[in-house]
């Protein structure tokens, strides 16, 4: 279910059951699993071919959004025209919903692609941790399904409906412990460095969750996608910074 929803590599089947809509929502740390597995190997496969390395860096800099089906980048620009709207929580809302694509999420998406390029650019001309991209996937949707199944939701907001129904502590304490492993499993491979890229892609996450959270005075799916895209983001600055001193 939550490969699914969340994912853009094709399923041979899909299936759904209401009731267990919170342990989909607790499962996406599994799909960045193998979301972060397939970046990971793209990585190192373009190493392997010694591909132009401009080239090498665009071409990692699209695998997550494209592995994703584009479903958090379409969140984060529709986000990004609400919020930076500096309209009322109505008309924010409003906007939010709205399939229209405006100024403010064109000028956002071409902030982040570059900046995701440039980040993609120094680790691949380096190829050093590449296995951290795994842990940054884990631990960005580990937040987003605390993010789910803690805060208090947008009035009409899908999720809302759904996690109704199925009130469960056990996705919580998945979601904790994923984020738990990636953060160790990272400190084990890289050391310090690994910790360091976590704690980007944690704080970069909720702060950005914090400003929209605050805006919207609630979450939704297109505030889950804005919020996974900047930790994403975020947590690829920190290794390419690393990976250049």
């Amino acid at each position: 279910m939550s490969l699914g929803m969340f994912c853009g590599i094709p399923l041979p089947f899909h299936i759904w059951d209401e009731e267990l809509v919170s342990v989909m929502v607790a499962s996406l740390p599994l799909v960045g699993l193998l979301i972060g597995a397939v970046w990971w190997a793209a990585g190192l496969l373009l190493t392997a071919l010694n591909l132009p390395l401009m080239l090498a860096a665009a071409c990692l800099a699209l695998i997550p959004f494209v592995a994703a089906g584009f479903i958090h980048l379409d969140g984060f620009m529709d986000t990004s025209d609400a919020h930076l709207s500096r309209r009322n929580p109505e008309d924010k809302l409003r906007i939010l919903k709205d399939p229209t694509v405006g100024a403010f999420a064109v000028i956002m998406l071409v902030i982040i692609v570059l900046l995701q390029f440039a980040a993609m650019y120094t680790v691949a001309e380096n190829a050093k941790y590449l296995a951290l991209l795994i842990s940054t996937c884990v631990l960005s949707r580990s937040c987003s399904a605390l993010s789910v199944l803690v805060l208090r939701h947008i009035p009409g907001s899908n999720y809302a409906a759904m996690i109704a129904k199925t009130k469960s502590s056990k996705g919580k304490v998945f979601a904790v412990g994923a984020a738990a492993a990636a953060v160790v499993l990272s400190f084990l491979y890289a050391g310090v460095s690994g910790l360091i890229v976590s704690a980007a892609v944690v704080l970069g996450y909720a702060a950005a969750m914090r400003v929209v959270y605050k805006s919207f005075k609630g979450v939704s799916g297109d505030l889950l996608g804005y919020s996974m895209v900047i930790g994403e983001l975020c947590g690829i600055i920190a290794l390419s910074v690393l990976q250049a001193v």
